[in-house]
């Protein structure tokens, strides 16, 4: 099956121009204009590779080469079109625009029976409606209809209120649950979104786990006052705490060994006066780990730290976590699969990756057997209109996928 680079190219080029903020980078919310004109274009090039197909009730596109029923057992290959805001041409759309050539070089070469499924994502970014991988989650059923009727977006409509006019459907959504038994497996080519492999020219990687992340939001409270006559000694300064806290999280992965991270994202500061002493203070805590081990460590260490730097201050704290998602390990005999492609493309020596971003290969992986590619990201930049992967990296992974999907394992 002959992938081709120049429509691969053009197909990046072509989405990327689907935005709310032209020559700033990528603005797709999910259920937007620009984004249901991406999703448009990829319903019409999977109707010219001779395919069909359909939305699910969470609001995920699915199409299948014609001579492909509903009811066969398949491959699975996919990503997301929405973006973050002002985001980068590349993060999701280079798994779909992977997954739509290979059934282009499919029909081309006669294959019209290939057992292949693209699909389109709802709501992976989570900027929308403020949770992350909701298609998914839905189609697979680790959220309901209820809870998706809880998120609204900025024009404060839910879920099901915004996808109305896309084919989301809370009422059917039971119903149409993602069945694990029509799939032999899911492979979700993405962008590295880190430096690792640009920095090593590592084209190709074979990812082998997705950590693992914990999320938190932090309070340590003290007491406003004067910050001309209260002595050094005799403050509750809920401010110098939560720095404390914060120079230490920095340090927190060493102790969780590789590939774990650490991030204070968010901070608030009551009365934020130039002259007062701070009375609160409030930040997150974002914790990833390969493994659930290290997140349980982590988890013991950062409450710990949390209650010293109160102690040590007389201040009162709290700790509430928001987020709890399990690390997750791929799928060994879909991996074997992609190292025996690699093999017969010369891309034997396939380095292998643990992700550090979360992605909806993450949610289907306990279901469906799941790996993932990445492709370099340029100087790990993402989440920015700079991003930046090489057309010919893509094109690597794709020819790869196609080498996969060509037949289902016995």
């Amino acid at each position: 099956m002959p992938v081709r680079a120049d429509r691969i190219a053009a197909d990046i080029e072509v989405i990327g121009r689907f935005t709310h903020t032209p020559g700033a980078g990528s603005d797709r919310p999910t259920f937007s204009p620009a984004w249901r004109q991406a999703r448009d274009y990829f319903v019409a090039e999977v109707e010219r590779a001779g395919c069909h197909w359909r939305v699910d009730a969470a609001g995920n596109v699915h199409a299948r080469p014609r001579g492909v029923d509903w009811s066969q057992r398949v491959w699975l290959s996919g990503s997301h079109l929405d973006s973050v805001p002002r985001g980068g041409d590349f993060d999701g759309v280079v798994g779909v625009v992977a997954a739509v050539e290979v059934l282009r070089a499919a029909h081309e070469d006669g294959r019209h029976d290939l057992p292949l499924e693209a699909i389109v994502f709802a709501e992976e970014e989570g900027t929308t409606f403020g949770l992350g991988m909701l298609g998914s989650r839905g189609w697979a059923g680790t959220i309901d209809a209820a809870a998706l009727a809880a998120l609204r977006n900025r024009d404060s409509k839910n879920y099901w209120e915004a996808g109305a006019d896309h084919d989301a459907a809370a009422d059917r959504l039971a119903a149409e649950r993602l069945r694990p038994a029509d799939y032999a497996g899911l492979i979700e080519v993405h962008i590295e979104q880190g430096p690792a492999m640009w920095k090593h020219d590592r084209r190709v990687a074979l990812v082998t786990a997705i950590a693992g992340r914990r999320q938190y939001a932090i309070s340590l409270r003290g007491v406003a006052n004067h910050a001309g006559s209260t002595g050094m000694n005799d403050r509750h300064d809920a401010l110098a705490g939560a720095a404390e806290v914060i120079a230490a999280v920095e340090c927190l992965p060493d102790l969780l060994g590789d590939h774990a991270v650490a991030t204070v994202g968010r901070i608030a500061v009551e009365p934020n006066a130039v002259n007062v002493i701070p009375s609160r203070a409030e930040f997150t805590v974002d914790l990833r780990a390969p493994d659930d081990h290290s997140l349980e460590v982590g988890d013991e260490r950062l409450r710990a730290l949390v209650a010293a730097a109160a102690l040590r201050r007389g201040l009162e704290h709290e700790i509430v976590r928001t987020e709890t998602l399990p690390a997750v390990r791929l799928d060994e005999k879909v991996a074997d699969r992609v190292r025996a492609a690699a093999g017969g493309l010369g891309l034997s020596l396939l380095p292998e990756a643990v992700s550090g971003a979360l992605h909806d290969a993450a949610i289907l992986a306990p279901l469906v057997p799941t790996v993932m590619l990445f492709v370099a990201s340029r100087d790990g930049i993402s989440h920015n209109p700079a991003e930046f992967s090489r057309i010919d990296d893509i094109v690597d992974a794709t020819r790869l996928l196609a080498g996969v999907v060509a037949s289902l394992p016995d």
